[in-house]
C-alpha cells in the first residue's frame, strides 16, 4: 500500500491551521483528532493516513508551520490497508504521481548517512586493508568485499544533498569526512602494505608483475567516468525509492576504496605510475559521483514536479517542491 501514517503532536494554537492543511487535501484519509491528549510536548494529537502522491506537499506545509519544532511529526509506513476510498483517490486523482518519491523521507535517509561517527572511519580503514589484501593476492572477491564494507558513498551523497540545498555546513562536513577518512585508510593501508612487503607475504604472481586486479584499478579511462556516472544515477534513484538491493550494486561498482588501497600498495612497493593512476581513479570517482548525485536530485524533483502539473494542474499540490 502506497501510504504513510502520520501522527502529529500539535500545539493548541497551531491545530486549526494543521487541520486546514490536512482536511483540504484529498490524499489525506482517516483524519482523527484528540484534543489535549498529548504530553511531552503538550498539545493535541492528530493522526491521519496520507497517500504517497500527496505526502511531499503535506509534510512540507506542516513543517512550514514549525510543527516539527514546536510539536512533533512521526511518520510510519503502512504495509497493508483496505480502503476503497484510497483506491479511488489513487486512481482518479493521483495516477502516476502516486509513485512519486517521498522527499522528506529520502532526504532524511541521506542525512542519516551523513553522520560521521568513529565507526565511519573504522569501516573505511578496514575496507582499505581488505582492498590491499585483495590487490596483493589478485583476489577480486576481496576487492568486492572492500567495496561493500566501505561507507564512503553515504558521505558522497550527503555532499550532493548539501550542494542541492546550498547547505555549506553539510558540504564542508562531508568533504572533510571524506578527506580524513581516506587519509586514515591510505596511511593504515600503506603501513600494512609495507609489512606485507617486508615479510614477503604477497603472491608470487604479484611479485612477478602479474597484477590484473591492480591494473584494472590504476588505469582510469573513459569507462571510469561512465561507470561512476551510471553508479551515481542508480545510487540516487535507489535512495529515493528505498531500493536497498540496487544500492548494494552501486557499492560494488564504485572504484573508490579499491583505488585508495591500490594507491597505498603501489606506494609501498615503489610502483609510482600505478600509484598516480590509482589516485586519479579515486578523485575521478568521487568527483563524478558528487556531480551526478547533485544533478539527479535536481532532475528527479523536476521530473516529478512536471508529472504533478501535467496530471492535476492546480487541483493538486505539486510534489517534490520541498
Amino acid at each position: 500500500m502506497d501510504m504513510i501514517h502520520v501522527r502529529l503532536v500539535s500545539p493548541v494554537d497551531l491545530t486549526e491551521r494543521a487541520l486546514e492543511i490536512l482536511g483540504g487535501d484529498s490524499s489525506v484519509l482517516n483524519l482523527v483528532v484528540h484534543p489535549g491528549a498529548a504530553r511531552h510536548p503538550d498539545g493535541d494529537e492528530v493522526a491521519c493516513d496520507v497517500l504517497l502522491g500527496g505526502a511531499n506537499e503535506i509534510l512540507h506545509r506542516l513543517r512550514d508551520l514549525r510543527l516539527d519544532r514546536r510539536g512533533s511529526i512521526v511518520i510510519e509506513p503502512v504495509d497493508m490497508a483496505f480502503s476503497g476510498l484510497a483506491d479511488e483517490v489513487r486512481a482518479s486523482r493521483l495516477g502516476a504521481l502516486g509513485n512519486a518519491p517521498m522527499w522528506e523521507q529520502a532526504e532524511a535517509r541521506i542525512r542519516a548517512q551523513g553522520t560521521y561517527t568513529p565507526p565511519f572511519y573504522l569501516y573505511l580503514v578496514v575496507a582499505g586493508l581488505l582492498g590491499a589484501v585483495g590487490i596483493v593476492t589478485n583476489s577480486q572477491i576481496l576487492i568486492v568485499a572492500a567495496m561493500v564494507v566501505g561507507p564512503e558513498y553515504g558521505a558522497i551523497v550527503s555532499v550532493a544533498l548539501g550542494i542541492d540545498q546550498r547547505s555549506r555546513p553539510r558540504i564542508r562536513q562531508g568533504l572533510l569526512a571524506l578527506l580524513v577518512g581516506f587519509v586514515l585508510a591510505i596511511v593504515a593501508t600503506f603501513l600494512f602494505s609495507l609489512l606485507i612487503r617486508g615479510f614477503g607475504f604477497q603472491s608470487k604472481a604479484f611479485t612477478l608483475g602479474l597484477r590484473p586486479v591492480s591494473h584494472l584499478i590504476d588505469s582510469p579511462d573513459f569507462f571510469s567516468f561512465a561507470v561512476a556516472a551510471l553508479a551515481g544515477i542508480v545510487g540516487i534513484v535507489s535512495l529515493t525509492e528505498a531500493r536497498t538491493s540496487a544500492l548494494l550494486g552501486v557499492f560494488i561498482s564504485v572504484t573508490t576504496i579499491p583505488a585508495a588501497a591500490d594507491f597505498s600498495v603501489s606506494l609501498a612497493f615503489g610502483s609510482w605510475s600505478e600509484a598516480r593512476g590509482s589516485l586519479i581513479q579515486l578523485l575521478v570517482n568521487i568527483a563524478v559521483l558528487i556531480a551526478v548525485g547533485t544533478l539527479m536530485l535536481k532532475a528527479q524533483r523536476a521530473i516529478w514536479r512536471r508529472v504533478g502539473r501535467h496530471r492535476h494542474g492546480a487541483d493538486l499540490p505539486v510534489n517534490g517542491a520541498a
